[in-house]
């Protein structure tokens, strides 16, 4: 039984919660008690995720058991029963409720319980309406993204709002795309997910094309933003160089989903080198840039930059 309720929280999707640490990374945060309060968004999130699992599976336990592998769940196949799902939910419910309220601040508490009311209607409604299902689960992104700043009270960007709603939309498009690829047709899809049957691969290669190209835009437009309101603590202006790497892994990732050779964001993640060689150089090159007061100081490179510069003004004059 025990296995089994943990298998119902999910925890291999707990991995989507560390969109909360893109607020303290970008505002360079890494004190004790911005870490604590960054660990304690993340538990809020994880058991607050675990919650909605749980209860969308209640309410599916019936389509489910119908269903080719959706039957061996463990509420659709019956080890666990409805009255202890419940029972787990509510506990997960209060648990991340409470981490949020008694540990964080107000307004992040109010983003973790925005973000499982909408997981409520997400699970009630919204997730049988073509593209609002989509639309949907990138707003869940960006709930994570902001109650991270919120849980170290930095601003929160326009941009970290933007950046994450367009990147995750892109994704959540090709999710789907996927899994489309994975059956061979559309009333075989739907029995997996309802909104299948009305998503064409037509549909969702345009879908596709347009997210990706607004993601890249919107990443473009932030490296190049001059409002001192929206800086953070590093020259922001030299992730352009990143550009290339940002286009490889946006299309690699759209090639990849077509072909059908994977299953989605996560399995794309752990198991295509290409799109991980890409988000590895990336997260280098980032990182070096949002610590290159701090290097370049080490290495004395600062003195020889003022050097040169005065010794030019010198030969100018």
């Amino acid at each position: 039984m025990i296995v089994d309720l943990l298998k119902l929280m999910r925890p291999g999707h707990w991995v989507k919660n560390l969109a909360v640490v893109a607020g303290p990374m970008f505002a360079l945060r890494a004190d004790a008690e911005s870490l604590r309060r960054t660990a304690l968004v993340f538990a809020a999130f994880c058991l607050a995720s675990s919650a909605t699992y749980t209860f969308n599976d209640l309410l599916d336990r019936h389509a489910d058991a119908l269903h080719v592998t959706k039957k061996n769940r463990p509420i659709a196949s019956g080890r666990v029963t409805p009255l202890a799902a419940v029972g787990l939910a509510i506990l997960l419910l209060a648990g991340s409720v409470w981490v949020g309220v008694s540990t964080l601040p107000p307004r992040c508490a109010l983003l973790v319980i925005a973000y499982l009311l909408m997981n409520l209607a997400y699970s009630l409604a919204l997730k049988h309406r073509l593209i609002l299902d989509v639309i949907m689960i990138a707003i869940g992104f960006v709930l994570r993204a902001a109650a991270g700043a919120a849980a170290i009270e930095v601003f929160v960007s326009p941009w970290l709002i933007v950046c994450t709603f367009t990147l995750c939309l892109f994704l959540g498009f090709g999710k789907r795309r996927c899994e489309i690829g994975m059956f061979d047709t559309l009333e075989e899809a739907g029995e997996h997910r309802a909104t299948l049957r009305r998503y064409t691969p037509e549909l969702l290669s345009h879908l596709i094309s347009v997210s990706a190209g607004i993601a890249i835009m919107t990443f473009l437009l932030y490296t190049m933003d001059k409002d001192p309101q929206n800086a953070p603590p590093f020259n922001k202006h030299h992730l352009l160089y990143t550009i290339p790497l940002v286009v490889y892994g946006v299309f690699r990732y759209a090639m990849v989903i077509q072909t059908g050779t994977r299953h989605g964001p996560t399995d794309i993640l752990l198991r295509d080198r290409p799109f991980l060689g890409a988000i590895f150089i990336w997260t280098v090159m980032v990182l070096a840039i949002m610590t290159e007061k701090h290097w370049v100081g080490r290495l004395g490179l600062d003195r020889l930059l003022e050097s040169r510069i005065s010794t030019g003004a010198v030969e100018t004059g």
